[in-house]
C-alpha cells in the first residue's frame, strides 16, 4: 500500500512539471541584449554593441532594438527590449520583423542617430548593420517577389533611357552648330590660383581652367562649388598632421585627358565634425575672400557611418607654414616687409565691417594665429589658414553665446587677458585685441630671421628658450602674467631703421593692456605708409630719417609702448606644432 502511494505520488509530480514546462514552452518572448550604454566595436559596415548582458522580453510583443548615437566626443548604444508600436526617445522603431538589426539615420537634435529593430533570432540586437547592400545583408526572403519588382520598374526605366538618349542627341547637335567664337561653358567650380610657372610640386605642367565670365570680381567673393556632385580628388600624400585634422596633397582632376589642379585637402575625422562645421561656417562667408586669406574652393562629406569623414578644399602652397620657411631660409628686409604686410592686411581683413569692395561683412576673430597657421603663398606673400576656432563678431550674439566658446588657441600664442580668464565679453573688440597680440609673436618670429639683424641665429619660437616644446597654459600664465615677459629684442636690431620701427611696433601690439594696443587696421596703414615713396629711407636704411609713420586711430595711452630695450639673446630651440 505504501509503495502504490509512492508511486502515485511521483507519477502526478511528473505530470505537474510536465504542464508547467509545456506551458512555458508556449511564451514565446524574444531573448535581446540589454545595457544602457556600452561602446561598439566595429569593422567594415558591422559593428557589435559589446553589451555583457542579455534577457528575456517580459512580452511576446516585445522586439529587439539597439539605439545607436554619436556626438562630437564619444559614440554609445543603448540595447533593450521595446515594444515597436510605442515611440522610442521621441522615435518609433520601423523595419524590426527581420533577424538581423539594419540601422536607419533618424534625425535629431542631439547629433547622429542611428535606430534598428530586430525578432525571432536570439541577441540579434548585438550586431549592427550599417550598409544592407555591400555585404549581402537582408537579402529578399521569396525569389517571387524579384520579377514582380521588375516588371513594375521596367517600363519607367525605358522612359527614362529614351528620355536621356534624346536630350544627349539633341545637346549633342545643338552644340556641334554652336558658333566658335563663343567664350567656354562654366564648370561649376573655379580654378584655384597656382604658382606663375604652373607647375606642381614636382615640376609636372598644371592645366588652369580659367573662368574669366564671373558676375563677382574674384577679390570680392569666394569660390564655393555650389552643387551638390563630389569633386573628382585623388588624395596624393599627407603634408600635415593636426590634433583635428589631417592635409593632403591631392589632384583636382578636370577632364579624362589628365589635366588636373594640384589642391589641398584636410580630412576630418567623424568625431570632429564641429571642428569641420564651424571651419566651413568661416569659409562659406562670400565675403571672407582676399588675397592674404587661404582660397577656399568648397566642403564636402564622404562616407557613411563611422567611416565618415568631412572635407575641406582649399587651394595648395608647395613652400608650406610659414613656422617650416623661417626655420631654413633668412629673409631679406624687403621680403620682411612684404610678408610681414600679407600677415597684417590678412588679419585687419578679418577683423574688419567691409569688404575692400566697401560691402558689409561680419568682422571675424581668428583665434588661433601662430606661424604654423598661416601658408607661404609665394616668397614674399602668405595667407592666414585654419579657421577652427574662429568667431565670427555678430552683433545678435550674446554674451553667453562668447562665453560658451571657451578658452581656446594655443598657449604659447594666447594673450595675458585669455592666459587669466578676463576678457571682456561686451566688448567685440577684446577678441580682436587678442589676434593683435598673437600677430605681434609671429612678426617677431619673421623679424628674428631677418638678416639685418646682425648675426641672424637659427629660428626659435616665441619664448623659445624660456619654456618647454609644448607649454601649457600654467607655465605660459607665470611668464607672461607674473613676470609680463616678451621675446627678446636685442640692441642689434635697432640699428636698421626699418627694423627700429617694426619692432616698436611690435611692443605696441603685444601690450599687457588690450586697450592700449593698436588695432589690426592701425599697423596696416603702418606699413602702407613703409611701401609709400616717402618712406622710402626706411626701407633703405637712411639714418637721417627717423620720423614713424603716423596711425590715425586714437588709442588709449600704452604702458609699455616705449622703444624697445635690448635684451639677453637665447639658444633657438624648434617648435613642433599642429597643424
Amino acid at each position: 500500500m505504501g509503495c502504490w502511494t509512492f508511486s502515485a505520488a511521483t507519477s502526478a509530480l511528473i505530470v505537474s512539471c510536465y504542464v508547467h514546462s509545456l506551458a512555458f514552452t508556449n511564451i514565446k518572448t524574444n531573448f535581446c541584449k540589454w545595457c544602457d550604454s556600452s561602446s561598439p566595436r566595429c569593422e567594415n559596415n558591422v559593428c557589435t554593441s559589446n553589451c555583457n548582458f542579455s534577457s528575456f522580453c517580459a512580452m511576446s510583443e516585445e522586439i529587439c532594438v539597439a539605439v545607436w548615437k554619436q556626438d562630437n566626443e564619444s559614440v554609445s548604444v543603448r540595447t533593450l527590449c521595446h515594444h515597436p508600436q510605442e515611440a522610442l526617445e521621441n522615435i518609433m522603431v520601423s523595419n524590426y520583423s527581420t533577424t538581423q538589426c539594419v540601422m536607419v539615420q533618424q534625425s535629431s537634435d542631439e547629433g547622429t542617430v542611428y535606430i534598428c529593430g530586430c525578432v525571432e533570432d536570439h541577441e540579434c540586437n548585438d550586431m549592427l548593420v550599417f550598409d544592407k547592400h555591400s555585404n549581402g545583408y537582408l537579402k529578399l526572403q521569396s525569389k517571387e517577389v524579384i520579377p514582380v519588382v521588375v516588371i513594375s520598374l521596367l517600363p519607367p526605366v525605358l522612359v527614362a533611357i529614351i528620355s536621356t538618349l534624346a536630350f544627349y542627341l539633341y545637346r549633342t547637335r545643338h552644340q556641334n552648330k554652336q558658333p566658335k567664337d563663343w567664350p567656354p561653358k562654366r564648370t561649376h567650380y573655379q580654378s584655384l590660383d597656382l604658382p606663375k610657372n604652373n607647375t606642381d610640386y614636382n615640376g609636372k605642367p598644371l592645366t588652369i581652367m580659367d573662368d574669366g565670365h564671373s558676375d563677382v570680381s574674384s577679390t570680392c567673393a569666394n569660390n564655393i562649388n555650389h552643387n551638390t556632385e563630389l569633386l573628382p580628388i585623388e588624395l596624393d600624400t599627407v603634408v600635415g598632421k593636426g590634433r583635428f585634422a589631417d592635409v593632403w596633397r591631392a589632384r583636382l582632376n578636370h577632364n579624362a585627358s589628365g589635366q588636373y589642379e594640384t589642391v589641398a585637402v584636410k580630412i576630418f575625422p567623424s568625431v570632429e565634425y564641429s571642428s569641420w562645421k564651424n571651419e566651413r561656417k568661416i569659409f562659406s562667408d562670400i565675403n571672407l575672400k582676399h588675397e592674404s586669406v587661404l582660397q577656399f574652393l568648397t566642403a564636402e562629406e564622404r562616407g557613411t557611418g563611422p567611416q565618415k569623414q568631412y572635407w575641406l578644399i582649399t587651394a595648395y602652397h608647395s613652400l608650406g607654414n610659414l613656422q617650416d620657411y623661417l626655420t631654413s631660409h633668412v629673409l631679406t628686409w624687403r621680403e620682411l616687409h612684404s610678408v610681414a604686410g600679407s600677415v597684417v592686411r590678412g588679419v585687419a581683413h578679418l577683423h574688419s565691417d567691409y569688404t575692400a569692395c566697401g560691402a558689409p561683412k561680419i568682422p571675424i576673430a581668428h583665434r588661433d594665429l601662430k606661424s604654423t597657421n598661416i601658408v607661404m603663398k609665394s616668397k614674399t606673400e602668405c595667407v592666414l589658414c585654419d579657421f577652427g576656432l574662429a568667431l565670427r563678431l555678430d552683433l545678435s550674439l550674446t554674451v553667453d553665446d562668447f562665453a560658451n566658446s571657451g578658452q581656446v588657441g594655443t598657449a604659447r600664442y594666447m594673450a595675458p587677458e585669455v592666459l587669466e580668464s578676463r576678457v571682456n565679453l561686451e566688448d567685440l573688440e577684446s577678441f580682436k585685441q587678442m589676434d593683435v597680440y598673437s600677430m605681434a609673436l609671429v612678426l617677431w618670429e619673421m623679424a628674428s630671421r631677418c638678416d639685418v639683424i646682425g648675426d641672424v641665429k637659427g629660428y626659435e619660437p616665441p619664448f623659445g628658450s624660456k619654456v618647454c616644446e609644448q607649454p601649457c597654459v600654467e607655465s605660459m600664465r607665470d611668464l607672461v602674467l607674473r613676470d609680463r615677459g616678451r621675446p627678446d629684442i636685442p640692441s642689434s636690431w635697432l640699428v636698421h631703421q626699418g627694423m627700429k620701427f617694426l619692432c616698436s611696433t611690435i611692443v605696441e601690439c603685444w601690450d599687457h593692456d588690450p586697450e592700449a594696443r593698436l588695432t589690426a587696421h592701425c599697423v596696416e596703414e603702418r606699413f602702407n605708409s613703409m611701401g609709400q615713396e616717402g618712406y622710402e629711407d626706411i626701407l633703405n636704411n637712411n639714418n637721417q630719417h627717423t620720423s614713424s609713420p603716423a596711425c590715425p586711430e586714437l588709442r588709449k595711452p600704452s604702458s609699455s609702448a616705449q622703444e624697445p630695450k635690448p635684451l639677453e639673446d637665447k639658444a633657438a630651440v624648434r617648435l613642433v606644432t599642429e597643424v
